[in-house]
């Protein structure tokens, strides 16, 4: 799952967020300067990326993507599932989506000293351009995937990810409907099983 998954994946637990957010930039277990919750957070994160890595429906998706993006296929995947989420917000969340990001920001930039120093890097971009709600664009997602193919010390694929989006939409959206429902009740019962709290986290309307 990518950043808006994550974020929303949270519940309502602002340290949880912020060690959702962040995990990907803490190598290993050096974690233990970490408030508690945060911790629980990024063990969150990961379990949450064992689940959706080894689920059928995921997987279905990713294979697709092989041809184009070879090992890029999960971190495309990743990308177009929270496409999904954000243009179909409203099937999970009762806020606005732009609530949310504006909510997440927040947080995070009220623990910026702690954040690690790749997450410092980008979060001020990720703000201005409001990533979490523009990957319902499409244009932004094509910019966003070019961007990092640039990046990557070899070719990737990435930049022809959207148009493999545009040929199968239908098939990649049906896919993210199957399976997020299920990723949602799975993360809700991960947080439960972390913290012994609810976590406040259950579909929209």
């Amino acid at each position: 799952m990518n950043f808006l998954a994550h974020a929303f994946l949270s519940g309502e637990r602002p340290d949880i967020l912020v060690g959702n957010f962040i995990a990907d930039h803490i190598p290993g277990n050096a974690f233990d300067h970490y408030r508690e919750e945060i911790v629980q957070g990024i063990q969150l994160h990961r379990r949450i990326d064992s689940f959706t890595d080894h689920h059928p429906v995921y997987l279905r998706s990713k294979r697709r993507l092989y041809r184009n993006q070879h090992k890029y296929a999960g971190v495309v995947a990743d990308m177009f599932y929270d496409h999904f989420l954000a243009t179909g917000w409203s099937a999970y969340s009762f806020q606005d989506l732009t609530e949310f990001t504006a909510r997440s920001y927040a947080i995070l930039m009220q623990n910026f000293d702690i954040l690690p120093a790749r997450t410092k890097r980008i979060l001020p971009y990720m703000m201005e351009d409001d990533w979490l709600a523009s990957y319902a664009n499409l244009d932004f997602l094509q910019q966003s995937l070019r961007g990092m193919a640039i990046r990557t010390p070899y070719r990737s694929g990435m930049e022809k990810a959207v148009s493999d989006l545009r040929d199968h939409y239908d098939s990649f959206r049906d896919e993210f409907r199957e399976f997020f429902p299920e990723l949602i009740l799975y993360a809700r019962q991960e947080i439960e099983k972390i913290t012994g709290i609810d976590s406040g986290t259950s579909p929209g309307p």
